[in-house]
């Protein structure tokens, strides 16, 4: 019994030994750690400050300066220009019986549009015979009348008058015959069909006719419409702070969505007097010479440039972080704190850098990474 006691006793003092060694051996090895540690944020009451334990683990920018005018981005739509928009009337009463041409198509000056069968090219017709036969009717009355007069059969006044209508014959046979080539038929060989050329090259940007269709002469709607896309306007929506950056007569760079390496150049032609009730924004008027790029409905970007340089902010583009909707940067403050502070970003530089508008100033320092700012702090 003696044995078994002494036994259990020191089977005991063994495990009490373990565990110790055990103890003593995970604080050694907790005491010899040197891995980096990690970043512990603290929030504060403002939710835009932030205290970190390891701010050596974020490097710092310094801003720098950027001299430049001021410019201003506003969105436009390619849109034809009204003078150069040319309608294509019907010049008879009638039937289309032929479309030679479709909306969008490319045209060229006296190209063959359509065909209508009208009525108007018999009575054109039928004016047009009857005064050639009073045309030489008039003339066989005035040479006989010249024959008396030199026989002394007849006064001056019969020869005068002889002649007076031989003229007057002569003006009606001329006004009927143009009346059938305005008409696009042939004197000689009149039909009962109307040919509509196109009067000048362009593009077909209207077409308000089909097969078959009834058209009146000289009415709207017009069968066609030919604009010419060699100059266009962009219609762009100015909002009524901005106004007194925009004036007339000066020009603004034009980005295409479509050919975003090119830019071209618009002048400013008008500014709309009345304004948006609603969105407070009035149209300006850009025209712009055509390179065969733009098409009309396409969204562009167009920068107005101011007449005064302005002094900004530029940092890295990483020290930006765009977090929903906005513009934000990370500035150190004291005691290991920093802020996250709101800017308005601006447009990209070379090496890059990003220019900021509004916000900070030059020769202040931000986190140059502020995504991982950002991730540490959701942590």
């Amino acid at each position: 019994m003696n044995r078994l006691l002494v036994l259990e006793a020191s089977l005991c003092v063994s495990m009490i030994l373990s565990t110790a060694a055990c103890d003593r051996k995970v604080k050694a090895a907790s005491d010899t750690d040197t891995g980096p540690h990690p970043a512990v944020v603290q929030p504060d009451m403002d939710v835009n400050n932030f205290a970190v334990e390891h701010p050596e683990q974020f490097p710092l920018a310094t801003a720098g300066v950027y001299v430049a005018a001021p410019e201003l981005n506003v969105t436009g739509v390619v849109s034809p220009d009204v003078s150069r928009q040319v309608p294509v009337p019907s010049l008879a009463s009638g039937r289309v019986v032929e479309i030679d041409a479709r909306l969008g198509d490319e045209v060229q000056k006296g190209q063959l549009l359509f065909k209508i069968r009208s009525q108007d090219i018999a009575g054109a017709f039928s004016d047009y015979r009857q005064a050639v036969k009073n045309d030489q009717l008039a003339k066989i009355q005035l040479d006989r009348a010249n024959i008396l007069f030199e026989d002394g059969a007849v006064p001056k006044s019969s020869q005068e008058i002889a002649q007076n209508a031989e003229d007057n014959a002569l003006v009606v046979l001329e006004t009927t015959k143009e009346h059938l080539q305005v008409l696009g038929s042939d004197p000689d060989h009149p039909g009962g069909t109307v040919d509509v050329s196109a009067p000048v090259s362009g593009v077909i940007t209207d077409q308000q006719i089909t097969n078959s269709a009834g058209v009146q002469a000289l009415t709207a709607p017009n069968p066609f419409t030919i604009s010419d896309v060699s100059h266009v306007w962009i219609l762009c929506d100015v909002y009524e702070n901005d106004l007194a950056q925009v004036h007339l007569g000066e020009y603004a760079d034009i980005h295409l969505n479509a050919y975003p390496d090119r830019v071209l150049k618009g002048r400013i032609g008008n500014i709309a007097q009345i304004m948006d009730p609603n969105l407070r924004t009035a149209k300006v008027r850009l025209e712009v010479e055509n390179p065969g790029l733009m098409r009309f409905g396409m969204f562009v970007t167009a920068t107005f440039h101011g007449q005064t340089m302005e002094k900004h902010a530029i940092v890295p583009a990483t020290a930006i972080l765009h977090l929903h909707d906005r513009d934000w940067v990370y500035t150190p403050v004291q005691d290991n704190r920093f802020r996250r502070v709101e800017v308005a970003g601006g447009n990209m530089l070379p090496g890059n850098l990003q220019e900021v508008s509004s916000g900070i100033q030059p020769g202040q320092r931000v986190v140059a990474n502020a995504l991982v700012m950002q991730n540490t702090v959701e942590q």
